[in-house]
């Protein structure tokens, strides 16, 4: 005969240490699963970020070799600023020497007497030396006073008178120093005042 049983079979009962066992989920494996996870995701930000870097750079460095022939032109045509700059300072400087030069001749022609030859001339630091030729004492000094009554010189000195003889002829030679006195410039008109002018 055959017996078959109709009743639920009985649950057995574990003991409480077991089942608490048994609950924990696995901490450690999923802090581990999820901090590799973000490591890759990390990775695979900073990778994409320094591909768009790289290809940003690429694209800077095709157009800097776009514009390099721009940027040699505009290297030499600052090297040409700089040297026409340099030209026109010194031209600036030079210029009111220049007129120094001509006022000074034109001064020392101006006084200078009957029988007397000037051979050399010089300028430095506001002073001028003078050497000549002259026939007589006399004339020497009727130079050193018409100098004097000039605007321009100012402390006319006498430094040397020798005697010197030619064959039949003498005459002296003598030397002069003199301070040169700057005249105050006369302003060049501004533009404003040259348009104002052209109208």
């Amino acid at each position: 005969m055959i017996r078959i049983n109709l009743l639920k079979p009985e649950a057995k009962e574990l003991p409480v240490e077991a089942v608490k066992r048994e609950i924990k989920p696995p901490k450690i494996g999923l802090i581990y699963i999820l901090s590799i996870v973000a490591l890759a995701a990390f990775f695979f930000y900073q990778r994409s970020a320094i591909s768009k870097e790289r290809n940003g750079l690429e694209l800077a460095q095709e157009e800097r070799n776009k514009f390099k022939d721009v940027l040699v032109k505009l290297d030499k045509v600052e090297k040409q600023k700089r040297l026409f700059e340099k030209k026109i300072n010194l031209i600036k400087q030079l210029k009111p020497r220049q007129q120094v030069a001509v006022t000074i001749m034109d001064e020392l022609s101006k006084h200078i007497p009957y029988w007397i030859w000037l051979t050399e001339t010089t300028y430095d630091k506001q002073m001028v030396h003078i050497k000549g030729k002259a026939i007589s004492n006399n004339l020497i000094a009727d130079y050193i006073y018409s100098l004097e009554t000039s605007p321009y010189f100012h402390n006319v000195n006498l430094i040397s008178s020798t005697q010197r003889r030619v064959r039949d002829s003498q005459y002296l030679e003598f030397a002069l120093t003199a301070r040169y006195v700057l005249q105050p410039a006369i302003e060049s008109p501004s533009e404003e005042d040259r348009s104002e002018v052209e109208k």
